[in-house]
């Protein structure tokens, strides 16, 4: 290298001051030169390509919706060829509205709609104008992002919401679409289903018909964020990825396979949400702020919102049994509006025995639990198909449908309901039957008199029970994952801890049918100053199943959820509990509509944790759990008593018995 620059200097400057600008000139040399330097050598891509779509058995169109305010909302449009006063099917959503009308390219509307949301089927089948909306703020659409933007009021000082946008969007539709018959009904799941009831809010009338599917309607009750005030910490990716970013393009990160080291490496939600940088993020603020059912919570609550509204649209409710994400707000929904319902007809309810969104899906099994037929076949071709037609379609029958359609686990078959519960609830004659836990760990009808006044174990934070079997897997629907199923997973890996109380029954000779939510009755004591308490109720099949031998002693779990302790007095102000006093808890299970058949066994579970779905409990009384510390999360001594006086039991919805 020495030798090589004493050349350059030998022989002058004129080489290397040519060389220096070949170099500084390449910046300028990569970017694109004017067209005028090269006539005659135009792009290959034109300015815009038309596709030929001439053999397509549909026509898309994708516009640009003002809304009342001057945001415009992108949506994508799907009309049959050769369509004349269609019906048309609505759906809003943050999900991407071309990417859910893009599926599979085809020139066939079904490929291009099969998957998340479309029920392809009827909507293909019956001839319906379908049209996608991306909610603002999100993909294409302008304007904010506010995750379940509140109506107008105290929470939502803007003149416009999710109710206002579906007025304008509908207003434009049966004015710019003529070859729709002015009908419109709006559909979805999940957030998507949270749209159709806020549709509900001053409808537009061109609005006949309402489907919201396993629909978000409490956050802090029991649907996404919290469940009686315990924090579903693992929808903190779902926080993260959906609120980052207006296409969801920033990603949640983790450096650990399971999910529960993840979460125990950093403590704390709150501390794993610093780390993450989610202090950025508005939605995420909000909970650290309202960790109670403060009016934040309750007056964003869909189901109040409705229930202080007239009932002017027919609205179908669809509820999952085994809904992993929102168990929760179709039945509350349900509940608040079905008392407006004067003739009967308004208001239908149907309850599959599905994880989230299955009903659009094969519904003949979720996990290894199978149920004779695909259910969710049969929903859209038996119950759905003929409630939309009715509707939208100019001429169609009306829908002989019963005001409730359930599926009747364990019998596994389709029932015509009058009400919802069929077991009477609340404390009229007959409504429940207490089932009792036991000393020796037995359940049974009758109450305890004899025997010991408890059982006890030790409740650890630093060795919380998993939700299901580790390694724990991520929320998500991906290939290999199995999120949709935990909640009919096995049981038997938390009935060997000695963290986890298990009560059994003797073995069923007659059938024992529930329809209705279970009630929790639990007296129990805690050392610490604060606690959670898992219930599970269980269906425990024979130990050899000859027809399905990976059944023999399964443990499915029926019903079971969380309640926090500091709760106990109002979910909208946390107290201490008091050390080693049993106090007495109260709560409802979701809802069950099933048959303990001969053969089988019912059990219960009680534990304090169940980690890392949701956040540990310190054990020790803070003011926020979000904010805990380490040094707050102490072991604990946990007793569930089962003594004259302090009697601890399920309240069963029983039927038929």
């Amino acid at each position: 290298m020495k030798h090589r620059r004493a050349v350059i200097t030998q022989r002058g400057l004129l080489p290397a001051l040519f060389a220096l600008l070949l170099t500084l000139g390449g910046a300028a040399l990569a970017a694109d030169p004017p067209a005028a330097q090269y006539p005659g050598y135009p792009s290959e891509t034109p300015a815009h390509f038309v596709p030929a779509t001439d053999s397509y058995d549909y026509v898309r169109r994708e516009v640009m919706i003002p809304m009342r305010d001057g945001v415009k909302l992108r949506t994508i449009i799907l009309i049959p060829k050769g369509a004349t006063h269609a019906g048309i099917v609505l759906t809003r959503t943050p999900y991407d509205a071309r990417e859910l009308t893009s599926h599979t390219p085809s020139g066939h509307l079904g490929p291009m709609l099969e998957g998340y949301d479309n029920v392809t089927d009827v909507i293909v089948e019956d001839h319906y104008i379908r049209v996608v909306q991306d909610v603002r703020g999100k993909y294409g659409s302008g304007g904010d992002y506010v995750m379940n933007r509140p109506v107008h009021g105290p929470l939502n000082p803007t003149p416009v919401d999710d109710a206002t946008d579906t007025y304008d969007t509908i207003d434009w539709l049966v004015k710019n679409i003529p070859e729709s018959n002015g009908k419109v009904g709006t559909i979805g799941i999940s957030y998507d289903g949270f749209e159709p009831l806020m549709a509900l809010v001053h409808p537009h009338p061109a609005l006949k018909v309402s489907v919201p599917m396993n629909p978000m309607v409490d956050g802090w009750m029991g649907d996404d964020w919290f469940h009686n005030g315990a924090f579903r910490e693992q929808n903190m990716s779902y926080i993260y990825e959906q609120t980052a970013s207006r296409d969801n393009s920033i990603k949640w990160w983790t450096n650990y396979h399971d999910e529960y080291d993840l979460f125990m490496h950093y403590g704390s939600a709150g501390a794993l949400g610093q780390a993450y940088g989610m202090q950025q993020l508005g939605f995420w603020n909000k909970l650290l702020a309202h960790p109670a059912y403060d009016a934040f919570w309750r007056d964003q609550a869909v189901d109040k919102l409705l229930a202080a509204q007239p009932l002017t649209v027919p609205v179908m409710l669809v509820h999952s049994l085994w809904d992993q994400e929102d168990i929760y707000g179709a039945l509350a929904v349900y509940r608040a509006i079905k008392p407006k319902d004067t003739t009967g007809q308004m208001v239908k309810l149907v309850m599959g025995p599905w994880h989230h969104g299955q009903e659009i899906g094969d519904g003949s099994a979720l996990g290894a639990i199978r149920f004779g037929s695909d259910t969710g076949r049969y929903f859209r071709e038996h119950i759905l198909r003929p409630f939309l037609a009715q509707y939208l379609k100019d001429g169609a029958p009306k829908a002989d449908l019963a005001p409730v359609t359930a599926f009747q686990t364990g019998s596994d078959r389709w029932q015509r309901l009058e009400r919802w519960p069929l077991a009477c609830e609340h404390g009229c004659p007959g409504s429940s039957r207490p089932l009792y836990l036991e000393p020796g760990r037995k359940l049974g009808f009758s109450a305890p008199t004899t025997g010991a006044a408890f059982d006890a174990y030790v409740s650890d934070p630093a060795h919380p029970v998993p939700f299901r079997a580790r390694p724990i897997q991520p929320i998500g629907y991906d290939h290999g994952l199995t999120w949709s199923q935990w909640l009919v997973d096995d049981q038997r890996e938390a009935s060997g801890r000695t963290d986890v109380l298990t009560y059994t029954s003797d073995v069923l000779t007659a059938p024992l049918t529930i329809s209705g939510a279970p009630d929790v009755h639990l007296v129990a004591s805690t050392s610490g100053t604060d606690s959670d308490w898992v219930v599970k109720l269980i269906d425990v099949y024979p130990d050899q199943v000859a027809a399905q031998p990976e059944l023999g002693g399964y443990q499915l779990a029926v019903a079971m959820d969380i309640f926090r302790g500091r709760y106990r007095e109002g979910f909208d102000h946390p107290v201490p509990l008091a050390a080693n006093q049993p106090l007495a808890y109260r709560f409802a299970l979701p809802a069950a509509n099933h048959v303990f058949l001969p053969g089988h066994r019912i059990m219960v579970q009680v534990q304090s944790s169940w980690f890392p779905l949701y956040d540990r409990n310190p054990q020790t009384f803070v003011p926020n759990i979000f904010l805990a510390r380490p040094a707050d999360y102490q072991p604990a001594t946990q007793r569930v008593y089962h003594a004259p006086g302090e009697a601890s039991y399920i309240a069963l919805p029983v039927v038929g018995s």
